[in-house]
């Protein structure tokens, strides 16, 4: 065994050109071994291609490497020589099925350690030393060894193919240039090869390119997965801890409630009981009263009668009997309603928020963004059904179709009072909150409309630049009067420019910070576009701002 690992050793020190064990080695950059005369004389052939190649695996080289000896190399190949021992023994080189067989090889082939593209012929490590011994095999190009060498042969004219038909694109021999290609563009197969393999390390160097490029971008998203479980984690334990925070207080509320339900109940017990007590007492003296009157009644002495009926008539105070006029039996019901009140306000809170936290989750996008759609028919995909709040309405808006349209009034309507209302503006939000794509149309009839988006947690009461839309930082307006488009955000006036249409299309992409408005006929036309960061969900909104019978809808698209 140890005797095999030393003859293995003998095979790979080698060099693959002269078979023989190397003199000099040196290691080309692809990291095979040769002698250093071998290779420089395989290289001086090759110095007119200025292309220098490899010769086991054929990989190229621009410029042509400097060698240098291999010290290691050549420090195992003198170990090597003073055991004595030579490279492997031929029976370790008989081809198998898969190998390719030496051509000369009578009987047992042994495998083929190049094949020449002259001769067109393999041969093993014996039968390959004449191509390097004698001049007459100078010429031949040596490769690895291969079972395609008769697909070489022209099946026309039986002759080497060694040239290549550039306007048929396909390999020919020498006849068939002067017969059916004649006249066309042809070259030598030798300086196909060269202007293909230029065009090969382009491509490969593009493929390289590319490669990097993808490495990246999966470097990227590798980081990008790493951010979505990092933060999908902690919103699960932020979540968590603030829910547990809403138990808590809720337990503690109703810890209070029942503190304070029970407190009363002692006292209003104790102050009945108290009053029960004195009308107790009061009962059993006017019972004894009532039995001394009742003795005296059956008294025949009438002078006795008469001495003692002042003292016995006379009766004590009486307890205030209105203090027991009792109220209906309606004790600490009212706390009961009181905390289903808190309990249906809570669901209604609970309801609302949830839609938006629903909408939140499910519309987090952690793709890479989408392009900006360009027809409607792209932007249609993203439509989303909006309907508009009556409590943010102001009273000069009735609100119909279902609470899409508005409508500016000349009289108040009768809406509640409600913390949400505009109470100045003649301005209205919508109902859902926007996150993620989104896409709606408002079809505006009048004077003068705002169409705009803002924050939930715009001013609404009064009459300053806070509530109005597009006069702050929480709101982007577009206005849209009779002749003309102005964007309106943080008071500042852009003007925009496009066809005057009755229709204005707005798109959302939240998470890349796009607003996008258009205007819509046949065509869609872009009117302004915002590239911003959006930090909460917006609202939809609509502000009527010149006469009495202006409108705004928003369309219904799905």
């Amino acid at each position: 065994m140890a005797q095999k690992g030393v003859q293995l050793d003998g095979e790979m020190l080698s060099c693959s050109i002269c078979l023989d064990l190397m003199k000099d080695p040196v290691t080309i950059p692809c990291g095979h071994n040769y002698c250093m005369d071998c290779i420089k004389s395989f290289w001086d052939e090759e110095d007119e291609k200025k292309i220098h190649s490899c010769p086991q695996c054929r990989k190229t080289f621009i410029p042509r490497p400097v060698l240098m000896k291999n010290t290691m190399l050549a420090d195992l190949v003198e170990e090597l020589k003073k055991t004595g021992l030579q490279a492997a023994p031929a029976d370790h080189c008989y081809a198998g099925p898969e190998d390719v067989a030496c051509d000369f090889c009578t009987g047992r082939k042994l495998k083929a350690v190049k094949s020449c593209l002259m001769c067109l012929v393999s041969y093993c490590e014996k039968h390959l030393q004449p191509h390097f011994k004698s001049p007459t095999f100078e010429k031949h190009k040596l490769v690895e060894p291969s079972k395609k060498l008769q697909e070489n042969i022209c099946s026309r004219h039986d002759e080497v193919m060694k040239m290549f038909c550039r306007t048929d694109q396909q390999c020919i021999c020498y006849l068939c240039s002067t017969e059916e290609h004649k006249g066309h563009d042809t070259v030598s197969a030798a300086a196909e090869r060269t202007e293909r393999q230029r065009e090969l390390e382009l491509s490969r160097q593009k493929i390289q390119q590319r490669i990097q490029d993808r490495e990246k971008d999966v470097k990227v998203l590798q980081q990008e997965v790493e951010a979505i479980n990092g933060s999908a984690d902690k919103a699960v334990e932020d979540s968590e801890k603030i829910f547990k925070e809403l138990i808590r207080l809720m337990e503690k509320r109703s810890s209070d409630v029942k503190q304070q339900i029970r407190s009363q109940q002692e006292t209003e017990v104790s102050r009945v009981k108290e009053l029960q007590e004195k009308l107790e007492q009061e009962i059993t003296e006017l019972k004894r009263k009532d039995a001394e009157l009742k003795q005296l009644s059956h008294t025949e002495d009438h002078t006795q009668f008469l001495h003692n009926y002042p003292s016995l008539s006379r009766l004590g105070e009486s307890t205030d009997s209105s203090s027991i006029n009792i109220r209906p039996l309606r004790y600490f019901e009212d706390v009961t309603a009181a905390v289903s009140e808190l309990r249906d306000k809570l669901q209604d809170i609970l309801r609302e928020t949830w839609t938006n936290i629903s909408l939140t989750v499910t519309e987090v996008d952690v793709l890479l963004s989408q392009p900006e759609p360009k027809t409607r028919a792209e932007f249609l995909k993203y439509s989303k059904e909006i309907t508009l709040d009556p409590n943010t309405a102001n009273t000069r808006l009735l609100l119909s179709e279902g609470n899409r349209k508005a409508t500016l009034m000349s009289q108040q309507q009768s809406y509640s009072s409600h913390a949400d209302r505009f109470t100045y503006w003649s301005q209205v939000l919508s109902r859902e909150s926007l996150t993620g794509h989104c896409y709606w149309e408002v079809e505006r009839r009048g004077e003068g409309v705002y169409v705009a988006v803002a924050y939930k947690n715009i001013s609404r009461a009064g009459s300053s630049n806070e509530c109005v839309f597009g006069y702050n930082d929480k709101s982007w307006a577009l206005k849209c009067f009779k002749n003309s488009y102005t964007f309106w955000y943080k008071n500042i006036k852009t003007p925009a420019s496009g066809p005057q249409s009755s229709r204005v299309g707005v798109y959302l992409d939240h998470r890349a910070g796009i607003l996008s408005f258009y205007s819509v006929s046949e065509t869609m036309t872009l009117l302004h576009r915002v590239q911003t960061t959006f930090t909460q969900p917006l609202h939809a909104g609509l502000r009527l701002h010149w006469s009495c019978g202006d409108t705004a809808e928003l369309c219904k698209l799905i």
